[in-house]
């Protein structure tokens, strides 16, 4: 495996531990039905209770009801197998070209932006980001909202455009 591989993979396993951090509300090490039920609801995302419970029971090795971080790592990574399965099949059926990295950090900023820009407006408001904040267990008061509005909103309009919002992640 070549080092922009390793990079990759190492990248990613962060990435699944900082949303198994997201999801785990109490901060318990674990993550209940109602925890990833929450954090959907946030993300717009709406799924019947009856899913939800269905998802952790598949993902819980003990049956409990709780998933922890190793059986999180294990269950996203069994599902990121089978959707780089169906885009290789894809892939192999049309004889496009693999996603660049490039692409990859693209499509992940613009994930991140959809779940701050609630509206789906193309712009992040002041209440949008004080909202997002809040959902991902960083909650800011007036002062640091403020200090982060102003370092982020280059064209003082008083919101985040998409081009703001990658420039202060970049």
């Amino acid at each position: 495996m070549d080092h922009k591989a390793i990079a990759s993979q190492v990248r990613g396993e962060l990435n699944l531990r900082t949303a198994f951090d997201l999801l785990d509300r109490n901060r318990d090490g674990r993550v209940t039905a109602n925890e990833l039920q929450f954090m959907l609801k946030n993300l717009g995302i709406n799924v019947r209770d009856e899913i939800i419970h269905d998802l952790i029971r598949e993902a819980s090795h003990s049956g409990n009801g709780l998933i922890n971080e190793a059986e999180f790592l294990q269950w996203v990574g069994r599902i990121q197998a089978l959707r780089d399965e169906q885009q290789q099949h894809e892939e192999s059926a049309s004889n496009s070209k693999p996603a660049d990295e490039a692409d990859d950090v693209t499509e992940d900023l613009i994930a991140a932006f959809r779940v701050f820009d609630r509206d789906g407006n193309g712009f992040i408001t002041r209440d949008e980001l004080q909202t997002a904040m809040e959902m991902i267990g960083e909650p800011l008061n007036e002062a640091q909202l403020e200090q982060l509005l102003a370092i982020a909103d280059l064209d003082q309009d008083g919101r985040i455009n998409y081009e703001e919002f990658t420039r202060l992640l970049l």
